[in-house]
């Protein structure tokens, strides 16, 4: 028991820790250079991000830092729903921590927000989208990135592949959706810098929070149709297993790998 929930732990740290990266870096670039490196620049920094953490954090969590990913793992069987909802809890904080460490970053340094709006995601001037293009551009980009996540992190899937698939799906919708709203695909990058931009991006933030959890249902709800037959959803214990088997293909390795590397090590 106690092994278990040094385990738990040690997933929802990683979580935590990882979605305050992705805040700090993704974000960052937004609010401190988005001048110099324009939406390509921006884009390519939350791709890297993740690309690095996916790697860094794989093997521990499977590297979700996205409610909305967690959302679509739990649909798909992968994951406990008692792991799920200390995934949330740990991606929110870390969202909002990695907001609250840029806003440090920001007074103390006294340093001009270029985006003019802490890195918010937004509809209406001056973003180039209203609210209902903004709702279906989430969904879209939302089911886009999670479909790749649970293509990429199936037992079909080649180990060590699937970190690079998902971080270029990322900087890929990034540069569609920043030009527009700015782009969310992730309830908890869009709360935390919400949370110090003001009333006025808190009185959109709904519609980044609730738009790519529903993106990642739909694409929870086709999976099943595009999976290969290995992928099997699973239950109860099961899904604990395949929880853990996600994580070895987030890292690049696989059952079989660690067979192997048992052997090398006693000689056999």
């Amino acid at each position: 028991m106690d092994t278990q929930r040094g385990d738990a732990m040690r997933k929802y740290g990683a979580e935590f820790a990882g979605t305050l990266l992705l805040v700090f870096f993704g974000v960052g670039s937004v609010i401190f250079g988005s001048d110099l490196i324009g939406d390509v620049g921006v884009a390519l920094a939350f791709g890297l991000v993740l690309l690095a953490l996916a790697y860094a954090i794989g093997p521990v969590s499977g590297c979700h830092v996205n409610p909305a990913v967690t959302l679509g793992v739990l649909l798909a069987r992968r994951i406990s729903v008692r792991d799920a909802v200390g995934y949330w809890v740990a991606q929110f904080l870390g969202g909002i921590a990695g907001a609250a460490l840029l806003k440090l970053v920001v007074e103390v340094g006294t340093i001009t927000d270029q985006s003019g709006g802490f890195g918010t995601d937004g509809y209406g001037p001056p973003f180039r989208v209203n609210a209902g293009g903004a709702f279906v551009l989430e969904i879209v980009l939302t089911f886009t990135l999670v479909l790749v996540v649970l293509m990429m992190t199936g037992a079909a899937a080649a180990p060590g592949f699937a970190g690079l698939a998902i971080g270029l799906t990322l900087a890929l919708v990034h540069l569609i959706g920043v030009p527009l709203d700015g782009t969310s695909v992730n309830p908890a990058r869009a709360l935390g810098p919400a949370l110090f931009a003001g009333t006025h991006a808190l009185g959109q933030v709904w519609l980044f929070i609730l738009a790519p959890l529903v993106g990642a249902v739909v694409a929870a709800a086709l999976w099943p149709l595009l999976r290969a037959r290995e992928d099997v959803p699973r239950t109860g214990l099961a899904a604990e297993e395949s929880s853990t088997a996600t994580e070895r293909i987030v890292a690049g390795t696989s059952a079989q790998a660690d067979v192997q590397a048992e052997r090398r090590r006693s000689g056999t």
